[in-house]
């Protein structure tokens, strides 16, 4: 029959070894969301009409959005919504130009990122939902086209 002096140090190991990485790993998950309060934006401007959609094509990627300018117009200094929420600040989108804008350079309102795709996410990926552009603070809004990337439209 086991004693308890057998088993205390076998639980007590048992704790060291088990338990405290069990409860490390928890603590360490609850923090993976991409949330810094500091890079917290302004909220999307509801007030603004969407005037009119560009033929400007926006491909979704595991960690960034490749942006495809098709049309003669050049964009500079604006803001690139994503879905509503999410926003980045684009020096200049030129006609021709193909220009990647990693995910983790969005921010929301609280200091939220999107969360990009991935083998190793924690969370599914952001949907591309809806792209567009701000040029200042009255214009109305520029629709852009979300595509499908290549691995998905070949299916």
């Amino acid at each position: 029959m086991l004693s308890n002096v057998m088993i205390r140090p076998f639980l007590k190991k048992f704790q060291r070894l088990v338990l405290a990485p069990a409860l490390l790993s928890l603590t360490v998950s609850c923090t993976l969301v991409p949330y810094k309060p500091e890079k917290a934006t302004r909220p999307y401007p509801f007030d603004l009409p969407q005037g009119s959609v560009a033929q400007i094509q926006v491909i979704p990627e595991t960690d960034s959005l490749k942006i495809i300018n098709s049309t003669a117009v050049n964009y500079k200094n604006f803001d690139l919504w994503l879905n509503q929420r999410y926003v980045v600040h684009v020096p200049e989108l030129l006609s021709g130009q193909t220009v990647n804008i990693a995910l983790d350079s969005m921010w929301d309102q609280n200091g939220g990122t999107p969360f990009s795709g991935g083998l190793l996410r924690y969370f599914q990926p952001t949907p591309l939902v809806l792209v567009q552009i701000q040029t200042d603070e009255k214009s109305p809004l520029v629709g852009l086209v979300p595509t499908l990337p290549e691995t998905v439209r070949e299916r």
